[in-house]
């Protein structure tokens, strides 16, 4: 979504200043995509990985594609165990997997 703004600039005349929507990477296929795009995941003060799809939460975050395949690689092959800087329990990361079981890609 884009959004307009008027603002003044210092010579005094009005302009037009474009808002874009925040981008993130994904840790699995390292694409570029809107924050809304993506899932995040957050590591809470008890060393637990939630998801947080309201994207507010408080603690270190991050980004996975909406496919199973992210989810797979992300979870399984320690990605998302080096980007939140943290091990993952092993019944934490069956819940995130339950959760992957329910995205779109699963074969």
């Amino acid at each position: 979504m884009i959004e307009k703004k008027n603002t003044q600039s210092n010579t005094g005349k009005q302009g037009i200043r474009i808002k874009h929507p925040p981008q993130r990477t994904c840790i699995a296929c390292k694409n570029t995509r809107d924050k809304k795009e993506l899932i995040r995941l957050v590591l809470t003060g008890e060393n637990l990985v939630e998801i947080d799809l309201s994207g507010k939460k408080n603690g270190r975050g991050a980004y996975l594609c909406q496919q199973y395949s992210c989810w797979e690689k992300g979870i399984k092959k320690n990605r998302l165990d080096y980007a939140l800087k943290t091990k993952i329990a092993p019944s934490n990361r069956q819940s995130l997997m339950a959760f992957a079981d329910s995205l779109p890609g699963r074969s």
